[in-house]
């Protein structure tokens, strides 16, 4: 998850913003790619064309298939409430930003024109209500809640700049009764606010270019290349993130990449193995410099001393990563044989099974009814989960993930740990590609995010289908009889693409009342240079001068269930060995299990890890509703599928460290992420609600981690867990150790994590009996004497295959509407991430 700089060298992933990044970009450079962004959103002119690229004005567009197609329609429905969870409307974030200019004391300066001396409006967002006023207005016939927005403000016209969270409000804005104020009460640092450390952007890229261009003889030797500012340079260089902060000062490891000739963007594959470290503190350009330098897995502490060991007969250069088909996700290598013949294809012989009410983002499958929003910070939120008309789940969704990186020998790699959610991941969604991402007849949707005055559109970003899993969801054979059902599920998915990395996220439902929370990874590694003496303990060599970089990913989701009201207990419920004597086992200890139930009682027992051998279920139960046979009625939370595959080295089986579910992460009290990782050291926790206390971590605390505005430990504080509203954190996530199955991107096959969340005596069977697309066949001696199907109808007729295929030529791109000036007509499409400076 590199910044890259064609031409521009750009440092510091996280710390270089969205919106500082959109800025430091204007009237620079013709040829950057980023973090999550295609060179094709850029060209070299300032102002709003260097910010969006080229523009033209469209009509509101979402994906479809062509008419004679059309089976991805839903029903329709209609919401009973309204969706006090989805974003703020156009006009509303129009006359907020109005507003916040407004606002004489901010001095803010129109973000089209800003410099990085200047006080700009990154975000205006909903300001999520309080679960304590929505269940008013859910359950108990209150009014709405009243809105709120979130603004976020950088202040860049001072020597220390800073983030400041603000709320505005009430909605919609009017004149005496708007007013701002700061938000601070939901950060438990005590206020919104942080610091800032490499604001200069445009001073860094200069500066960055004044060491490349005073070293131009090396790369010229050592990598045949450069990179000056110039139209044929082949070099870029990326900066690691967060920054470092040593005592007062701060630094950055920075690294030359190779640039790409083929059509792939791989560079994240082309590393150099040349490597500086800059000490970048305070805001003055004359006080910067280089302190250090690294070449080939050997230390420099001086440019000096790099030219005297480059000079010396001694030196080694290894030679350099060059781009080719092996970097490339085009189709290449030896066919599949009959891989010409079309594979099997999912469809809809009916049209959709769930009803929509796109308005208000309101959803119904079967027994299940729920509210679908997207923020730019995290994506995909479910709320107000429903089964059979009773909610159980008040939130569902993605909070932060971190890809954490290690190594002995490079200290860029070293250096590096994303917290992702900084760039966004509603603003990472891009279009799904219909019949590939999902299936053809799946339903498109669109999300929308503010950012820097303008607000972005993803079109047909999420999807809704219905899918056979391939495998029943029940089937016994008798004697006399066999009983199977189908196992259909709905799903909701999203993709996005943070960078090198595209995790794919779904939620999916299924007839037992079960929902399963889902993320697979694909896209680039970022690799470590392959050194001359690389040590093994850094992870697998698989290209010519390519090691694959040993890393964590791990995803925080917040799971806020009401069973059965929102008085609830946490349950451990443990399989453990024992050896007994019983009154029926003639005076003799048997070696066996017993199943031992316990409550996790107070916050200071809420940090859990799941058992070595998975014999450990916790589940939130209502200790006040049991079921008829006095069980506590309530839902089981278990790891659900990940994969573990195999591979072949030093002629030895080796498990892969691609793996699901039962990991946190591997470093302990992070050097690199400080304090605001510490919703990563377990597999889940359980806490007590609270309404200041909405998520477990803040997107911009890598600007400065150690001093994070949500400190996750400060969520516990010992309050009890007895009956009260209780709040699940869980972990998804894999370790993940590259090897050459990885090239040229990792694949969802091979690093993919679940939670279940399923009924626990909650229902008096198994729901999915309801369903009639089950059969029972008799059997008599060999002969079958009745097929039930319960009322089913079998698909028949024919259909048109080609409705079955992707539609490539419906790929959009992003929309965009100003908000300063405010252009609620002039909508306009440029490439994916033109209009945010990143992309992802």
């Amino acid at each position: 998850m590199l910044l890259f700089l064609y031409l521009l060298v750009v440092v510091a992933a996280p710390v270089l913003s969205f919106s500082k990044q959109a800025r430091g970009l204007r009237g620079l450079s013709p040829h950057v790619v980023k973090h999550g962004m295609f060179p094709g959103s850029i060209n070299k002119h300032s102002g709003q064309s260097s910010k969006f690229g080229k523009r033209t004005p469209i009509n509101r567009r979402q994906a479809s298939p062509p008419a004679s197609c059309d089976s991805g329609n839903p029903l329709t429905t209609k919401a009973t409430k309204s969706n006090i969870f989805a974003g703020l409307t156009n006009d509303d974030a129009a006359a907020v930003t109005s507003f916040l200019h407004g606002q004489s004391s901010l001095n803010l300066t129109a973000a089209a024109t800003a410099t990085d001396w200047d006080n700009i409006i990154l975000q205006v967002e909903l300001l999520q209500p309080n679960k304590s006023d929505a269940l008013a207005y859910l359950d108990s016939g209150a009014a709405a809640p009243v809105r709120y927005a979130r603004a976020v403000i950088q202040f860049g016209a001072t020597l220390e700049p800073y983030i400041q969270e603000y709320q505005v409000g009430p909605l919609p804005v009017v004149d005496g009764l708007t007013t701002l104020t700061s938000l601070d009460s939901i950060y438990n640092k005590g206020k919104g606010y942080i610091r800032v450390y490499d604001q200069d952007s445009v001073a860094l890229i200069d500066f960055s270019y004044q060491i490349s261009t005073s070293i131009a003889d090396i790369t010229q030797l050592l990598l045949n290349g450069t990179a000056l500012g110039a139209l044929n340079d082949t070099l870029a260089i990326a900066g690691s993130a967060p920054l470092t902060f040593e005592d007062d000062k701060v630094f950055q490891w920075n690294q030359f990449y190779g640039i790409n000739t083929t059509p792939c963007l791989d560079e994240y594959l082309l590393l150099s193995g040349l490597q500086f470290k800059t000490d970048i503190t305070g805001r003055d350009p004359s006080m910067w410099s280089v302190v250090a330098w690294q070449y080939n897995g050997i230390f420099y502490e001086s440019e000096t001393a790099f030219r005297q060991a480059l000079n010396s007969s001694t030196f080694v250069m290894p030679g350099t990563n060059s781009d080719g088909d092996w970097a490339c996700t085009d189709y290449n290598g030896d066919s599949f044989p009959r891989d010409e013949l079309n594979p099997p294809v999912p469809v809809q012989p009916d049209g959709p099974r769930f009803a929509v009410d796109e308005q208000e983002g309101y959803v119904e499958w079967m027994d299940f009814s729920f509210y679908l929003s997207s923020t730019r910070d995290r994506g995909i939120q479910l709320n107000n989960v429903a089964y059979k008309g009773e909610r159980f789940i008040y939130e569902v969704g993605l909070q932060e993930a971190v890809a954490h990186y290690a190594s002995a020998s490079d200290p860029f790699q070293a250096s590096n740990a994303y917290l992702d959610s900084e760039f966004g991941f509603g603003q990472s969604s891009f279009q799904l590609v219909s019949g590939l991402d999902c299936p053809a007849y799946a339903t498109y949707l669109n999300t929308s995010f503010y950012i820097e005055e303008t607000t972005h559109t993803h079109p047909s970003s999420i999807c809704l289908f219905e899918f056979d899993t391939g495998y029943p969801i029940q089937r016994h054979t008798a004697p006399s009889y066999v009983s199977v059902t189908k196992n259909i599920a709905f799903i909701v998915r999203s993709v996005a693409t943070v960078g090198n990395y595209d995790y794919m996220f779904d939620y999916e439902f299924y007839l037992d009342g079960s929902i399963h929370v889902t993320v697979r990874a694909s896209g680039y590694i970022q690799g470590s240079f392959w050194s001359t003496d690389n040590p093994t303990n850094d992870g697998f060599h698989i290209h010519d001068h390519l090691l694959g970089s040993m890393h964590d990913h791990v995803l925080n989701y917040k799971l806020d269930l009401d069973v059965a009201g929102t008085a609830n207990s946490v349950v451990k419920n443990a399989l453990v060995p024992t050896t007994q004597v019983y009154p029926w086992s003639n005076g003799k200890a048997r070696n066996t299990m017993t199943f031992n139930r316990s409550f996790v009682t107070s916050e200071d027992e809420g940090r859990l890890n799941w058992d070595v051998n998975n014999a450990v279920m916790y589940s939130v139960v209502n200790k006040d509703a049991p079921n008829q046979y006095g069980e506590y009625r309530g839902f089981k939370i278990l790891p659900g599928k990940s994969t573990q595959i195999r591979l072949l080295r030093f002629a030895k089986l080796t498990l892969r460290s691609a793996t699901g579910n039962r990991n946190y992460l591997t470093v302990q009290n992070s050097s690199t992420l400080g304090a605001s990782v510490n919703w990563a050291t377990n597999h889940l926790y359980a806490v007590q609600h609270k309404d200041n206390e909405p998520h477990s971590s803040y997107p911009y605390n890598s600007y400065d981690p150690n001093h994070p505005v949500v400190d996750f430990n400060k969520f516990f504080n010992g309050e009890s867990l007895d009956q009260e509203d209780v709040v699940i954190y869980f972990n998804l996530g894999m370790h993940h150790v590259p090897d050459t199955s990885d090239l040229p991107n990792t694949v969802l096959t091979t690093s993919q994590s679940s939670m279940i969340i399923a009924p626990l005596n909650f229902l008096n069977g198994d729901p999915s009996r309801g369903t009639i697309h089950q059969t029972r066949i008799n059997v008599v001696n060999g002969t079958v004497t009745d097929a039930l199907t319960f009322g089913a109808k079998q698909p028949s007729g024919s259909i048109d295959l080609s409705c079955t295929a992707p539609n490539l030529q419906i790929f959009i791109g992003e929309e965009y509407i100003s908000k300063y000036p405010y252009e609620p007509d002039a909508q306009q499409v440029g490439n994916l991430g033109a209009g945010t400076g990143d992309g992802g």
